[in-house]
């Protein structure tokens, strides 16, 4: 059932991130209360909450205790308790549900999701140990991608083997659990679309982005993404299937590959906000963390229309003195620090949104401001 949530209820916040902070930020313009659950004192999102509940994400009497000050709850990121969050839909209002990070939380289950869906996705095998690994791997060949099931991001709990004489390098995955292998998708482009929607079933993209990692880690998202007409139409629609799909409430990021051949793969679910739909706040008119607040509390959804092409840069740990030290350089650059105490290297603390006429004069001015300089 549907629950309209009025301005000057409060909404629980499972996690204290940056993707917290933002939907915080976003939830309070509009008069909510915010609550929050994370271990951390002062965390992103604590920092700007009403309400910090300190504890881990598993403790049933925090949960409790958040579902008490809490007229709806929603969470910022995936790796919280299955079980824990499925018990809170019991007795609390959690218009996302539990599957959803049960589906996500596990690759293999995401996979066979996705497949459903009707979408395409790379080839891959699943295995619970190396030597159901090296029996299965020829039905996907090489090179190929090995993952765990549960846990890594950011490249994390992933190897790339090219040969069967490399399959020894996947042994220590499988300290975690079973794991994925995937064919290795030649891909041109990442890219991604942040999808939302609200328990109606009313359903709004943002505008496709590409996106550059560096070091597994997202380094630039690029609004419109530099493809065809076709690719923004297939990315939508595969979007908008999956979330059909999974009958999402809230918000869904699917990362895909683009192919030569000019058709997607799609890579991964996060069933979240997400660091490649930040160049929203600055950049559409309506951002994915408002959108993210009117989906959770039943409101109707609106249409995310791009206002100019926009850059989003991440700022890690070592980006913060001199971002710091060049502010008065860039006055069209949006800055957006998270409130992290300690700027940690390859930590996420910040990001930066620029709105442009001229996406490679941009880019161009990114690389010579020599802030993200190796």
């Amino acid at each position: 059932m549907t629950k309209t949530i009025y301005p000057g209820q409060t909404i629980g916040i499972i996690g204290g991130g940056q993707l917290g902070r933002m939907m915080a930020l976003a939830a309070k313009e509009a008069g909510f209360k915010i609550a929050v659950l994370d271990p951390t004192m002062e965390s992103p999102c604590g920092q700007v909450a009403d309400i910090q509940i300190i504890a881990s994400f598993n403790d049933d009497s925090a949960l409790e205790e958040l579902a008490e000050v809490s007229d709806v709850i929603t969470y910022e990121f995936e790796n919280i308790d299955y079980k824990g969050l499925k018990r809170l839909t019991e007795f609390a209002y959690v218009p996302q549900g539990a599957e959803l990070v049960r589906i996500t939380q596990n690759r293999i289950t995401e996979k066979a999701e996705i497949r459903k869906a009707g979408v395409l996705i790379a080839n891959y095998v699943v295995a619970t140990s190396p030597v159901e690994l090296k029996a299965t791997i020829e039905e996907i060949g090489f090179p190929c991608i090995v993952k765990t099931a549960f846990g890594g991001y950011d490249g994390k709990g992933q190897v790339k083997l090219n040969s069967k004489e490399e399959l020894k390098l996947a042994t220590p995955l499988f300290e975690h659990g079973a794991c994925i292998a995937e064919a290795f998708v030649p891909f041109t482009k990442e890219i991604s679309v942040i999808v939302q929607r609200n328990g109606n079933g009313e359903t709004y993209c943002l505008p496709v982005g590409e996106n550059i990692h560096k070091d597994h880690i997202l380094h630039q998202t690029i609004v419109p993404a530099r493809v065809s007409e076709t690719i923004i139409t297939q990315a939508t629609k595969a979007a908008e299937q999956i979330a059909d799909h999974l009958q999402l409430v809230g918000t869904l990021a699917v990362e895909m590959f683009v192919l030569e051949n000019d058709t997607i793969v799609i890579n991964e679910l996060a069933p979240r906000p997400h660091n490649s739909g930040h160049y929203s706040i600055e950049g559409t008119t309506i951002s994915q963390f408002h959108q993210h607040v009117r989906a959770i509390c039943g409101w109707p959804l609106r249409k995310p229309t791009l206002h100019q092409p926009t850059v989003m840069v991440n700022v890690l740990g070592e980006h913060v003195v001199p971002l710091s030290n060049a502010i008065s350089k860039y006055p069209d650059w949006s800055i957006h620090l998270y409130g992290k105490e300690e700027a940690k290297t390859k930590r996420k603390m910040g990001h930066v949104t620029i709105l442009t006429d001229d996406i490679n004069k941009t880019l161009q001015e990114i690389d010579h401001s020599g802030i993200w300089s190796e």
